[in-house]
């Protein structure tokens, strides 16, 4: 119980340094001079990422840097949820991510591991057109918190 509860605590203090030493992408970020800044595709460079898509900042929570970020990237595309099913089943592979599982329904889910982080990407239809698609990453492995009744 003592292991649990120690490896828990390391999680929340590792992700809270990782979020010091890395960036934390939140929807009031800023530049040295008080402007906001524009998230940019470019900070995922482990994610295939369709053109024509915009990060929704207000949804979008990341700690960490280049290819050991976690967290939740949320996205809004102008292409169907099909066409993103297809995308991701498509380009995933070629950033070295190998499939789990996925299911292609009104709401889809895919699930990729790549060394230790574990992504689920999850597409919807957007409210008004295009598709809405939410990519959490997360540690491999990750205890589960809190732990299952032991019997």
């Amino acid at each position: 119980m003592k292991s649990l509860k120690f490896s828990a605590y390391t999680l929340i203090l590792s992700m809270a340094l990782g979020a010091c030493s890395g960036f934390v992408m939140s929807p009031e970020a800023t530049t040295d001079d008080g402007k906001p800044t524009r998230a940019s595709f470019a900070r995922f460079p482990d994610l295939p990422m369709p053109v024509k898509a915009e990060l929704n900042m207000v949804r979008t929570l990341v700690f960490g840097t280049n290819d050991s970020w976690i967290g939740r990237l949320v996205i809004s595309a102008s292409h169907s949820p099909n066409d993103m099913f297809d995308f991701y089943k498509q380009e995933m592979s070629g950033f070295e991510w190998q499939e789990i599982t996925s299911v292609r329904s009104d709401i889809s889910v895919m699930t990729y591991v790549r060394n230790e982080r574990v992504a689920t990407i999850q597409i919807s239809r957007a409210t008004i057109s295009g598709a809405k698609v939410t990519i959490t990453v997360s540690p491999k492995g990750a205890e589960e918190f809190p732990p299952p009744p032991v019997q």
